[in-house]
């Protein structure tokens, strides 16, 4: 399992009963999980001193019930990178902490390229990725459906100080933008992506992972450079094997370029228990 565990503003304190207890900067959170299915230890004092817990609704959704006020958003920092962090109605934070894995490791693929490095973020959510590439010095493109996270993207950019970094961002279908990139000639060394299980685009496309991962890499494979430097998939869609993603990677990018496959779970540390709790899987090709 690939574990992010170099973040201090952030920390999982304690699991138990479908929820874990998160420590994002100084504010305390209670949000549900569904790999949590173990007990909570009731000795563990800090499930008292919640800030906020979200509760999941029985006919779907949910709401945050607020024990104590706080700003409705804030600022985590992880090394140099700062996010904005704002509890929303679908109990998500407007970030992933387990990606943190994921930026150190691209960070160092660009740093270490010795060469001008162009990337593209599809699915692009609030930009974590797109932040991390900037700052090691990469030109990004960052394309996602929703307009709001699009913006949100873009305060994330800049509370990093990296408005003047050469990023572009795009409010679009990712399907649509890659077939346009094709008949554009424009051409990335890295593409990185983020798919959803179900989604829709903004005129309504209708995207399912299992149908439809398969040919979106085979079409992201011809927008990659001659000389490409990786491709990142994550996915949290449950039951998805990293395997799956070893063979897809395997079948569309590596038939095209030699590099090697490396795959496997994400996950963040349980500081009371010593636990690491899965927050899904990547896969990653990479040059050699």
């Amino acid at each position: 399992m690939y574990i992010a565990n170099e973040w201090k503003d952030y920390e999982i304190i304690d699991t138990g009963e479908g929820d874990k207890l998160e420590r994002w900067g100084n504010i305390v959170l209670r949000r549900p999980d569904p790999q949590i299915i173990w007990p909570l230890n009731p000795s563990v004092q800090e499930w008292k001193n919640t800030d906020a817990w979200y509760h999941r609704s029985s006919s779907g959704g949910g709401q945050w019930q607020y024990s104590n006020k706080f700003p409705e958003s804030w600022i985590i920092q992880y090394g140099k990178l700062r996010f904005q962090i704002r509890p929303t109605n679908f109990k998500h934070t407007g970030l992933f902490p387990e990606q943190a894995v994921n930026w150190s490791w691209m960070m160092n693929k660009i740093q270490n390229a010795n060469r001008p490095i162009k990337v593209l973020n599809l699915f692009a959510y609030t930009g974590g990725a797109t932040v991390a590439c900037a700052a090691a010095g990469a030109e990004v493109c960052h394309v996602d459906a929703a307009k709001g996270m699009v913006q949100w993207a873009k305060e994330n950019v800049k509370l990093s100080g990296l408005e003047d970094k050469p990023v572009r961002f795009i409010t679009d279908d990712v399907f649509k933008f890659v077939q346009r990139e094709q008949r554009r000639g424009n051409k990335y060394d890295a593409i990185i992506m983020d798919p959803p299980s179900y989604g829709r685009g903004p005129g309504g496309e209708m995207w399912k992972l299992e149908q439809s991962l398969y040919p979106f890499l085979e079409s992201c494979k011809t927008i990659l450079s001659d000389n490409p430097l990786f491709v990142l998939i994550n996915s949290y869609t449950t039951g998805l094997s990293p395997a799956v993603l070893h063979n897809l990677l395997h079948l569309t990018i590596g038939s095209q370029h030699k590099g090697t496959i490396t795959c496997g779970e994400i996950g963040l540390p349980i500081t009371k228990s010593g636990l690491n709790l899965p927050c899904g899987i990547l896969g990653r090709w990479e040059s050699l």
